[in-house]
């Protein structure tokens, strides 16, 4: 199994979660292949994607309300041929079905951090694993405290930031990325 690059997702200008930090984040979550997901907050759908590669048996749902990011969600689910993933088009957590899963992705809350982990300490599998991804830190704090608060153990906060060569003339320079923050924790 390989990972995709950002190059290869129909982009538009919807944020991606870079390649990096989704590659982190899948590992963390440690999909298996009969696996039901969901990704809150799909973007252009590179985590869903990405997900779906590894629960072939199983189906990936994606919640998204931006309507460019739905139809960047559409044509990547099209240009990847994947036929396990489930898109909804709405708000998290109002619109997500009752239903459990395996593995649960934040990578958008719309300032609905609370509400979204009381939907998913209800939804996710006994032992399932869960991972949010934050770019700033009151968003990574309400995070962190509200898995404290809740039925999730093996909590565990890393922080990313990566670099990437951009030439200047016939040198390379580096360009830094911002920090991330990727939480990962398991149901208790």
């Amino acid at each position: 199994m390989y990972h995709i690059k950002d190059s290869e997702f129909i982009r538009g200008e919807v944020p991606i979660t870079k390649e990096e930090i989704r590659w982190v984040s899948i590992g963390k979550l440690q999909i298996e292949e009969s696996d039901i997901c969901l990704d809150i907050g799909g973007g252009t759908g590179s985590i869903s994607i990405e997900m779906a590669n590894f629960a072939t048996k199983g189906k990936v749902f994606v919640i998204e309300t931006n309507e460019e990011a739905i139809s960047l969600i559409n044509q990547n689910i099209e240009k990847f041929k994947k036929n396990n993933i489930e898109l909804i088009k709405g708000l998290a957590p109002v619109d997500l079905p009752n239903k459990k899963f395996d593995k649960i992705f934040v990578g958008g809350t719309k300032g609905k951090i609370e509400k979204i982990l009381d939907y998913v300490e209800e939804n996710l599998a006994e032992d399932g694993k869960i991972v949010l991804n934050f770019i700033v830190l009151e968003n990574l704090l309400s995070g962190l405290n509200g898995l404290k608060t809740r039925k999730f153990k093996n909590i565990e906060v890393t922080q990313i930031q990566t670099s990437k060569n951009r030439l200047v003339g016939n040198m390379n320079m580096m360009i830094g990325g911002n920090p991330i923050f990727i939480i990962s924790a398991e149901r208790g």
